[in-house]
């Protein structure tokens, strides 16, 4: 991490986990391995400016790239990036095909970037709700990334948390009606085994911009002894050292998993 971050943002949440079975108290350390942010705020930046929404979402692509390079520079190991909802479908239908326009743009001209800076890109959702096309070009990015290990990128597209914890509940419930499984060896594990980020660590820390303070169906399960930061910085203003900042942040405070200090 570069030496002298900048202050944290001013509007910052702290939740106090409690929970047994966790590490004891101790002090968060200098670079989280997860971090998963929120980006809110592209349609906000361009109604100030006098933009339409999908100036917005350009800018916020910009900020995309800087979010994943300054996330490598800091040796974050995992950088998981909420896209597109599965509630965002409701949206009018002209800003949905400009979003799915924007990601498939992104897929074709950020992939050979992604591919050399070894970076494994890792896409979570309902994939079913994508024109074909589009599902084509997640499966090929994320196979010609498979293999690399810098850091994996991880993109919630039409993802709920919700619906994903229904998912899981229902691939546990059809294992053990086919006697696959005993009921009894359901535990946090096993259920975290069936869930879309399987195999990737629970963030360390959440980051959702533009002054929001909610978590809004994202990562339910895996956010539940996560560190929340809030700032108010519109996400198209978003970088590196507002990344650093956050970071500062999380680094002052004490992570007590439901534990107490000595």
């Amino acid at each position: 991490m570069r030496a002298n971050p900048l202050q944290p943002p001013r509007a910052v949440n702290a939740r106090d986990p409690k929970a047994a079975d966790l590490p004891s108290a101790a002090p968060a350390p200098d670079v989280p391995v997860h971090v998963a942010i929120i980006m809110d705020g592209n349609g906000r930046w361009a109604k100030a400016r006098g933009l339409p929404r999908t100036a917005g979402h350009k800018r916020g692509a910009d900020a995309v790239k800087r979010v994943i390079k300054g996330a490598g520079n800091l040796g974050i190991s995992y950088l998981t990036l909420f896209g597109f909802s599965s509630e965002n479908w409701s949206r009018p239908q002209d800003e949905v095909r400009d979003l799915l326009g924007l990601l498939r743009f992104y897929l074709e001209s950020e992939l050979a970037e992604l591919a050399e800076g070894g970076i494994r890109l890792n896409v979570i959702g309902d994939r079913k709700r994508f024109p074909p096309e589009t599902v084509k070009l997640i499966e090929n990015a994320e196979a010609r990334t498979a293999s690399n290990t810098k850091m994996t990128l991880t993109i919630a597209l039409s993802y709920g948390g919700r619906q994903e914890i229904v998912a899981a509940a229902r691939a546990l419930a059809e294992d053990a009606a086919a006697g696959k499984l005993d009921p009894a060896a359901i535990d946090e594990e096993a259920f975290a085994r069936c869930l879309f980020t399987a195999g990737t660590p629970d963030p360390d820390l959440l980051i959702r911009t533009s002054g929001e303070q909610r978590i809004s169906n994202f990562l339910l399960w895996q956010l539940a002894y996560s560190e929340l930061v809030f700032t108010d910085t519109l996400w198209p203003d978003f970088g590196q050292a507002e990344l650093e900042s956050a970071i500062a942040t999380y680094r002052s405070r004490e992570r007590r998993y439901g534990a107490v200090t000595n």
